[in-house]
């Protein structure tokens, strides 16, 4: 969950996924593979992509050790 100011009295909260992050980056690959696309076009695309998949694996990592947190506090 991330928090976006909007103005000095207004803040909005946006609930960020794993999937809703690799659906983004995705389309970042479908531009990418656009035979139009210009070269500044395709840098801007895949930086956002890979931002995209950084965030992504962030969450990947934070939903293990909430696992691995998990299992260690199981007594079975």
């Amino acid at each position: 969950m991330v928090k976006k100011k909007i103005d000095e009295n207004e803040i909005i909260t946006e609930e960020i996924s794993f999937e809703s992050k690799i659906e983004e980056a995705k389309k970042y690959l479908d531009k990418l593979i656009d035979p139009e696309i210009t070269l500044s076009g395709s840098v801007e695309a895949y930086k956002k992509g890979m931002e995209e998949i950084e965030i992504a694996q962030k969450l990947l990592d934070n939903a293990k050790l909430e696992y691995e947190e998990i299992i260690s506090k199981d007594p079975f």
